[in-house]
């Protein structure tokens, strides 16, 4: 309880009062005695998400006194991405500063972390990662799945892929409406890999969370014994004072970045480990995550790279299953939340069985990792293609750039039937970057305009600037850095240019002379987009690029020169 005393002048009035106080709620000298252990709450009606909060803080909590913890649930910012106004992204940083501020401001000597839904697992990381406190971290789990006329269906790949149907003609009203019905079958996080589910994942491999705690669903009796053995942690690394920098290593960005690849994951969860990583001091090196790209291969036969969902990876043994399969690629001395190494962990780990959801090192599902990293002149500073879940025949390609200025744009032209658009064109959305439209959205999958899908077209390169949903699919270029609105080349792309893709070299090629970039680029003078007031403002000011994971300058720890995955 001295923890963080508020200044009156004199310490030991402050503990009298801050006694006094906490002792009008009911408690008493003994239990004040105790390790305090922090909830981080986010339950919100916004936020369906975490449903299961109230039966997950009631775990924790039982956990926390059967190890001897006194538990104190304290309030924070819920994000949900369907419910944020621009986007969920805009909201990340707020909720991490919210995070780090509560836990620092309170007395507590260490914080379960309970988010599930895709920017707050990674909010409070860096959050935590800024105070320093002892941390563990608890997602909320995936939801359950539905079912369509005898297919099963979860959110929300199969979102996309119905109503691409519809968009297409394909089915009618009635039916998408019957979808809707089925997609999101219970509370929890979506249902494939999408990025709660990858963050699920990579908060496992980067330690900060028990040992087969990321797949078991939300609703299920498994997802509340983590929650409980979650709280119980919690309590012995207040004790041991395992403080979350000594967890989130150099080596643990690179078990999470292999484990990324691994997956098939989420494009985002490259922002959120850079994001995290820059809380640490240490900067995430894209040259050297190709690098592990071409080594790594995809094992989870989950959608939207595969066609599994998290109940079957679950079943098929979780994050332990994968992890033992990438035994040979990971740093084994990593240390975890437990207080013993990975290679500890995997040795304790409930032995293998037969099963079709992860496969071994020399059966895999794609050869190469799910993302890779791409140069050009178009994307100086790089750019992402998750090459696992794109059509194999776009990879290699060339065509005439079809351009839309902003999101607006987009939406007032892209199903017209004047649009000039053909089978083979290169499509090109841009200012929809960290600063140009706020927030960096998943609109990055943005729409194939529908005079091409009633041709039968179902995929076309498109490129931006913007993010894309871990759920969604298609042959998308993603993050291109530096983003149009700071004045990128992506700025001055102009109908009728011929782009070039290339995923075998990584290359994103702009065929336009570097003369004429600069012409183009001073005849069309920069007008960076600003606020008067509040957030925004804020936003506008400080907001980095995608490769330093989008999070506000002044919050990065000062540079330590470590770069991870380490070359």
């Amino acid at each position: 309880m001295r923890r963080g005393l508020t200044s009156y002048g004199d310490a030991e009035f402050s503990l009298f009062l801050r006694k006094a106080f906490i002792k009008g709620a009911g408690y008493s000298d003994a239990a004040l005695e105790r390790p305090v252990i922090g909830i981080a709450d986010t339950g919100s009606g916004f936020n369906p998400c975490h449903g299961n909060m109230p039966q997950l803080i009631e775990a924790v909590q039982r956990g926390i006194l059967l190890a001897g913890g006194l538990p104190v649930r304290f309030p924070t910012i819920s994000v949900h991405e369907s419910f944020a106004h621009p986007t969920s992204m805009y909201l990340r940083n707020l909720m991490a500063i919210d995070s780090e501020e509560m836990i620092r401001a309170q007395p507590m000597d260490a914080v379960v972390l309970i988010g599930g839904c895709d920017k707050t697992v990674p909010a409070q990381l860096m959050g935590a990662a800024s105070a320093g406190v002892p941390a563990i971290q608890l997602v909320t789990g995936s939801m359950l799945t539905g079912s369509h006329r005898g297919q099963t269906v979860g959110a929300c790949t199969d979102c996309r892929r119905y109503w691409g149907q519809y968009r297409a003609g394909q089915i009618d009203a009635t039916e998408i409406a019957d979808v809707n019905n089925q997609l999101v079958a219970s509370v929890g996080t979506c249902s494939v890999m999408g990025t709660a589910s990858t963050m699920a994942c990579i908060v496992e491999a980067l330690g900060v969370a028990l040992p087969g705690s990321a797949s078991p669903p939300a609703v299920s009796a498994d997802r509340v014994r983590v929650a409980e053995a979650t709280g119980a942690q919690a309590v012995a690394i207040a004790k041991q004072r395992l403080t979350i920098d000594r967890i989130l290593t150099p080596a643990a960005f690179e078990n999470a970045l292999r484990v990324l690849l691994a997956l098939g994951g989420s494009t985002n969860a490259i922002v959120h480990l850079a994001a995290i990583a820059g809380r640490l001091g240490f900067e995430l090196e894209l040259r050297a995550l190709d690098r592990l790209g071409r080594e790594t291969p995809v094992l989870v036969n989950l959608k939207p790279s595969g066609e599994h969902y998290m109940e079957d990876f679950h079943a098929a043994g979780g994050m332990p299953a994968l992890l033992r399969a990438l035994k040979p690629l990971l740093q084994l001395d990593a240390l975890t939340v437990t207080g013993r190494t990975l290679g500890q962990e995997l040795d304790a780990a409930p032995p293998a069985f037969a099963q079709d959801v992860v496969r071994p090192l020399d059966a895999p599902i794609y050869r190469e990792g799910g993302i890779a990293v791409l140069w050009g002149n178009l994307a100086p500073g790089g750019a992402i293609i998750k090459q696992s879940a794109a059509d194999p025949a776009l990879m290699e390609h060339e065509g005439r750039a079809v351009v839309f200025e902003n999101a607006a744009d987009l939406a007032a032209r892209v199903d017209s039937d004047e649009l000039d658009v053909s089978p083979g064109d290169v499509l090109v959305l841009k200012h929809i970057g960290p600063r140009g439209a706020p927030g960096m959205p998943e609109a990055g999958a943005f729409p194939i305009p529908r005079k091409l899908l009633r041709q039968g077209v179902k995929d076309a390169v498109r490129i931006s600037d913007g993010r894309m949903s871990g759920t969604a699919f298609g042959t998308v270029v993603l993050h291109v850095t530096p983003e149009a609105a700071v004045g990128g080349p992506l700025a001055y792309v102009q109908h009728g240019d011929r782009i070039r893709l290339s995923v075998s070299r990584r290359e994103l090629q702009l065929l336009v002379s570097d003369d004429e970039l600069a012409r183009r680029a001073q005849a069309q003078p920069l007008q960076p987009p600003k606020a008067e007031r509040g957030y925004r403002k804020l936003w506008h000011a400080h907001v980095l690029q995608a490769d330093q994971g989008v999070d506000f300058d002044f919050l990065r720890a000062a540079p330590s020169g470590v770069k991870v995955p380490r070359s």
